[in-house]
């Protein structure tokens, strides 16, 4: 497994990707300490990436439905407002 540094990463980001697409891990590291470890992606990793892409349609679904409806308030604070005034 290979090192780079921050600064080789933002000074040299094609040659990283050419790395890591030849199958390459590499450490990153920050001021000498490692930060994360870059790799190319596997079959278990894209079913990650696709739960999270099925979490993000989910929220638009969402959003659309609250966009859709009238609510009884404006924003967060007039609720939080009505909750602490109802006693």
């Amino acid at each position: 497994m290979g090192t780079i540094t921050a600064k080789q990463l933002k000074q040299k980001t094609g040659d990283v990707i050419k790395r890591i697409k030849s199958g390459e891990r590499l450490t990153l590291t920050y001021r000498g300490k490692p930060l994360a470890v870059i790799e190319p992606t596997t079959e278990k990793n894209l079913n990650k990436l696709n739960k999270v892409s099925d979490s993000v349609k989910a929220w638009e679904r969402i959003e659309s439905t609250l966009n859709s409806t009238n609510p009884e308030f404006k924003n967060w604070r007039e609720a939080t407002e009505w909750v602490r005034n109802r006693n």
